[in-house]
């Protein structure tokens, strides 16, 4: 797509409005409902929507097809941060009325730095083609780890703090307790940190390694950086209420790695094919039809076996605990 410096400038303006107005809605501190973060969802989701058909309709198909391609990758893929995000809240112990002000704030910090991300990674595929391979290998070996890691079956890990994150927090110190929405505070004479501030930068920045496999993924799917970056920030900007909405369902997306790297591992694939492409050797190329596809079909039959899978081994729990409960001897 050839797009304007006009049209980019209304497209942040327009999406900077959308964020102020989430941010008004949700500026007091309280407990979200499942009705709220389910209704908020919604309007993320048709919001995301009517974007991608603006672009079928102006773009055309190929733009169009890009979008929602790139849209549900980076929306099931987002889903997967929230499993370290969860984490993240248990660490720092936020409490619940808090932790939509820290998603909101936390996610603008990595809509910001992916922004930064995807200026750097068109800029580099614009000017070396050769760098698809990178790419493409880069995921096919991410698809490998995460089978690995899945395989492995472990416990989840506690959430540590990056080094960035560490060197901030011996810098300007960090207070003992949190104090409301406040992110900065007089004590002892001297300005630290709340740790409302740490945690925020604790899901802005750990959203940088999510980033490394997201955004040469959708890069598989468009080399557009308007649509790389309208992809990334309608999928990251309903992720908050996503949080809210299936908090409890994550433990039951058992399958969820085993799709994400089938997607990324085609994707990967589709990836080489395409620097073979551009270096002249004649090879197939899979179209964004096939890609939005085989994209949509892994996420469905995901859903449906880690649900089958939840469902099954809790009905395996629930008769293992009946017949391990003792019988007691009455007597006549």
């Amino acid at each position: 797509m050839d797009v304007s410096l006009t049209l980019w400038v209304l497209t942040v303006v327009g999406l900077c409005a959308l964020i102020a107005v989430d941010f008004f809605i949700g500026r007091k501190p309280h407990d979200v409902s499942i009705k709220e973060a389910g209704i908020w969802t919604v309007v993320w989701i048709v919001l995301a929507a009517l974007f991608g058909l603006g672009l079928l309709i102006w773009g055309g198909g190929q733009a169009g097809g890009e979008f929602f391609a790139g849209y549900i990758t980076e929306k099931s893929l987002s889903v997967d941060n929230l499993f370290v995000f969860v984490l993240i809240m248990a660490k720092f112990a936020v409490p619940s009325q808090y932790q939509q002000r820290v998603l909101l704030v936390g996610v603008l910090i990595a809509l910001v730095l992916r922004a930064i991300f995807i200026a750097a990674g068109a800029a580099i595929l614009a000017s070396f083609s050769w760098v698809f391979y990178i790419f493409g290998a880069f995921l096919i070996w991410t698809a490998w780890k995460l089978i690995q890691e899945a395989r492995a079956d472990e416990e989840d890990e506690e959430y540590e703090e990056n080094k960035l994150l560490k060197a901030a927090e011996r810098r300007f110190g960090v207070a003992d307790r949190y104090h409301g929405t406040k992110l900065w505070i007089e004590q002892n004479g001297k300005r630290v940190m709340t740790p409302m501030l740490v945690v925020m930068l604790a899901i802005g920045t750990t959203d940088i390694l999510f980033a490394l496999d997201s955004i040469p993924a959708i890069f598989g799917l468009t080399q557009d950086p308007y649509i790389v970056f309208t992809a990334n920030a309608f999928a990251l900007m309903g992720l908050r209420q996503l949080y809210f909405l299936i908090g409890g369902l994550l433990k039951k997306l058992v399958h969820l790695s085993y799709g994400l790297s089938i997607i990324l591992g085609f994707i990967g694939v589709k990836l080489v094919l395409h620097a073979l492409h551009e270096s002249g050797v004649h090879v197939p190329e899979i179209s964004i039809p096939v890609s939005l596809g085989v994209i949509c079909a892994v996420l469905i039959v995901t859903t449906i076996t880690s649900l089958r899978a939840s469902r099954k081994q809790a009905e395996a729990e629930a008769t293992a605990d009946r017949d391990e409960s003792p019988v007691k001897n009455i007597d006549v």
